[in-house]
């Protein structure tokens, strides 16, 4: 199932001509391209499916989004996956 999963805006910087952000997802941090919403900030949140910042919204409800999707446990494609035989 494709998701898009709550984040915070940590950082803003341009890739060539590319809005780009660091997004924070529960303490994990990706880029993401801010294009398509360009009133976010550092610090809003927005809402992310592949790679892409689709809205912003409040911290309430990314809270919300992020404990349901924890509850479902579909946050895996946003952990990092780790080495074989690593504990």
């Amino acid at each position: 199932m494709c998701l898009g999963i709550p984040g915070k805006v940590t950082e803003i910087f341009y890739a060539g001509e590319l809005r780009m952000g660091k997004v924070n997802f529960g303490g994990i941090t990706k880029n993401a391209c801010l294009e398509h919403t360009p009133d976010i900030q550092v610090g809003d949140y927005a809402l992310v499916h592949v790679g892409f910042a689709l809205i912003k919204i409040d911290e309430e409800e990314a809270n919300r989004v992020f404990q349901l999707l924890n509850e479902m446990e579909q946050l895996g494609e946003i952990k990092v996956p780790q080495e074989q035989g690593a504990p």
